[in-house]
């Protein structure tokens, strides 16, 4: 899906009388760090929020934001991969895997099996009631957010509170997506600082370069990276040993990496670490699959 930003205009977001005015970037885009001087709802994780849009013509559009402030019990925070780690994309296969991203309508494409289930679990935590910030990383434009989004409903995946993909900053004169080698890193790095007291789960696949990325955080942030699982999506052996080897190394630093073929190998590992329910583990159990 094809849109032109609109840059440098004012938006207001008002979140139960708390307001703040930002204006939009060149891409038309924004971020807002919004002080809370009146308090919110207590006991409520999501709380909607109102956004006013003057354009430059003068006209105001209005829309409405959920926003997600994790509970005062919640004890981990979980980020995840989409691509060849949610749902199959085929990221080696570049031509497919544009055709995938840009052209599959939400009902068109397939979550991994035992996926819902087993974020459902993370979710909810071994006693069931953590309500953990579940984050999702891409490297997509965000012109596909309503389709994931949609996605993830369609599939029952926990609906993060913070879906992150990136503006590919792409225009007529300059038709290719900027290059982001370090797009996820920074990410991760930018959320380890914002959730400072807690600890990490990180998910990802072994078609390109989640298990290098993850174990150089683990190295940069001793002690706050849990566990590591990485969805084995090739088959190369050569690929399987280097990730085997990541593995013993960040084992130095208190944590684990578990490279698996599918969801019920990671939520054992993950009841095993007292991360989920045995209901949770039973529910991947009885996901259905693709035999």
């Amino acid at each position: 899906m094809l849109r032109w930003g609109a840059k440098h205009v004012e938006v207001t977001l008002d979140v139960e009388g708390n307001r703040i005015q930002v204006t939009t970037d060149r891409d038309g885009y924004f971020d807002i760090h919004l002080p809370l001087n009146k308090p919110l709802v207590p006991d409520q994780s999501w709380h909607t929020g109102t956004l006013d849009i003057i354009m430059r013509d003068e006209r105001t559009v209005c829309a409405e934001v959920d926003i997600y402030i994790p509970p005062a019990a919640v004890d981990l925070v979980v980020i995840s991969d989409i691509d060849d780690t949610v749902m199959y994309t085929g990221v080696a296969n570049k031509l497919m895997m544009m055709y995938r991203l840009f052209f599959r309508k939400a009902h068109q494409r397939v979550a991994f099996p035992g996926v819902a289930e087993f974020y459902q679990a993370l979710f909810a935590g071994a006693d069931g009631q953590r309500r953990r910030p579940l984050l999702y990383v891409s490297r997509g434009p965000w012109s596909i957010y309503e389709v994931l989004e949609e996605f993830f409903q369609r599939n029952n995946i926990p609906v993060g509170p913070i879906l992150f993909l990136r503006e590919w900053g792409m225009t007529l004169q300059r038709p290719l997506p900027q290059k982001a080698e370090d797009h996820k890193s920074n990410l991760i790095q930018k959320m380890l600082e914002l959730y400072d007291d807690l600890p990490f789960v990180l998910i990802g696949d072994s078609g390109q370069h989640d298990p290098e990325t993850y174990a150089r955080i683990v190295r940069d942030y001793p002690g706050r990276i849990k566990t590591i699982y990485i969805r084995n999506v090739n088959q190369d052996a050569s690929r399987d040993e280097a990730i085997e080897d990541l593995a013993k190394e960040v084992t130095d630093d208190g944590c684990s990496l578990l490279l698996a073929a599918d969801s019920v190998s990671m939520a054992e590992h993950a009841h095993e670490q007292g991360l989920i329910s045995a209901a949770g583990l039973q529910a991947v159990r009885q996901a259905p699959s693709d035999d």
